[in-house]
C-alpha cells in the first residue's frame, strides 16, 4: 500500500527553521545582555576602586603639603634665629673693632707716616695721612697687607706731593695719601686661613 502525505510539510519545516532562528537569536541576544552587564559591573568596579584610590591619595598629597608649609615655616623661623645670633654675635664683637683697628695702626704704621684723618663704614675703614716718601707708603700698605690679622685688603685710592713749612727756613716735601682698608670680624679673624698649617692639620 502506498502513502502519500497530502500535509504541508515544506510549510511545517520552514516554521521550525524559523521558530530554531527566532531561539538562537534570542539566546543570543540573552547571552549578550549578561555578558555586556558583566563587564558593565566589572568597569564600575575598577572605576570605583581607582576612585578610591584617587580620593585616597588626594588626602595624603593635602596632609603632605600640609606638613610641608610647616617645615617651610620652621626653616624660615630657624634661619630667622640664625640671622639674630649672627647679627648679635657681630655686635659683640664689633664693640672691640675700634680698639683692635687702633691697635693695629699704631704697630704696623713704619716711621715717617702719620694719620690726619680715619673713617669707617661698616667693615671698610678710610685712612688719609702724610708721609715722609712713597716708599714709606708702600711699606704700611705691604705691613697692613701681610702683617696685620685684623686688617685686610688694604688699596691706595690716591697719592699727592705736597709741601710742609716746618719754619720759615725749613720746608719739607712729603706724601698726601688716601687708601681703603677692609677690617675683619673677631669671628673671621679667628678662623685659621685655608692652607696654613693649622687648617691642614685640622683637615688631615
Amino acid at each position: 500500500m502506498i502513502l502519500i502525505n497530502l500535509l504541508p510539510h515544506r510549510e511545517a519545516a520552514r516554521k521550525r527553521r524559523r521558530e530554531t532562528f527566532y531561539a538562537t537569536l534570542g539566546f543570543s541576544a540573552l547571552l549578550g545582555c549578561l555578558i555586556a552587564g558583566a563587564a558593565f559591573l566589572w568597569f564600575e568596579a575598577q572605576i570605583s576602586s581607582q576612585q578610591a584610590k584617587n580620593t585616597l591619595l588626594k588626602t595624603e598629597i593635602t596632609k603632605l603639603e600640609t606638613e610641608i608649609k610647616e617645615i617651610s615655616t620652621l626653616q624660615a623661623e630657624i634661619a630667622a634665629l640664625r640671622a639674630r645670633q649672627t647679627a648679635v654675635e657681630d655686635l659683640q664683637g664689633d664693640r672691640n673693632l675700634p680698639v683692635h683697628l687702633l691697635n693695629e695702626l699704631v704697630r704696623q704704621l713704619p716711621d715717617g707716616v702719620y694719620i690726619t684723618s680715619m673713617k669707617q663704614e661698616n667693615q671698610t675703614v678710610t685712612l688719609q695721612g702724610m708721609a715722609q716718601s712713597n716708599e714709606r707708603v708702600s711699606e704700611l700698605l705691604r705691613n697692613l697687607g701681610n702683617s696685620s690679622p685684623w686688617l685686610v685688603k688694604p688699596e691706595l685710592i690716591e697719592i699727592t706731593s705736597a709741601n710742609v713749612t716746618l719754619s720759615a727756613r725749613d720746608v719739607r716735601r712729603v706724601a698726601n695719601f688716601k687708601m681703603r682698608i677692609g677690617l675683619k670680624r673677631p669671628t673671621d679673624a679667628q678662623k685659621p686661613a685655608a692652607g696654613t698649617p693649622a687648617a691642614v692639620k685640622a683637615k688631615g
